[in-house]
């Protein structure tokens, strides 16, 4: 245990938070998320938080965690052509974390391209997110202190 770093982020989550170097990415995703076979395929570091959802877990980490100043830095996955017309609440909630720790808007990538750029990601970390929609990518800036 360390002084300061909140309870739900595990030894292993901070190891590799930690590890990641400027411009390297990290999902977050639902429980809903191939995880296991997008990171089997890039060969990324799969971590589990099924008894966590997405937008706790982002309050803990970006406190600790720089976003990228140099380009995007926070990636959404977009609808579906058949669930246009579905409300998606969570995303004004990732918005409103994401606003406190950067200027820049969230990407919207479609399903499919945003699997492919999960798949070059440093780590997946699986939640027990059940909002639909709810997968996040996060591009790590430069720690400045």
């Amino acid at each position: 245990m360390l002084n300061g770093i909140p309870k739900i982020i595990s030894p292993e989550l901070l190891m590799h938070l930690d590890k990641m170097g400027h411009g390297d990415e990290i999902v977050f995703s639902d429980s809903n998320f191939p995880g296991e076979s997008i990171a089997r395929a890039s060969g990324a570091v799969i971590l589990r938080a099924d008894g966590s959802c997405v937008p706790e877990l982002l309050r803990a980490i970006l406190p600790l965690f720089p976003l990228d100043s140099y380009d995007n830095n926070v990636y959404l996955m977009d609808k579906t052509e058949s669930d246009r017309d579905l409300d998606i609440p969570i995303w004004e909630e990732y918005k409103s974390i994401a606003a406190q720790y950067t200027n820049a808007e969230p990407v919207f990538l479609e399903r499919f391209e945003f699997y492919e750029r999960a798949k070059k990601a440093y780590a997946v970390v699986v939640t027990g997110e059940s909002a639909i929609y709810a997968n996040v990518i996060l591009k790590k800036g430069v720690v400045k202190e």
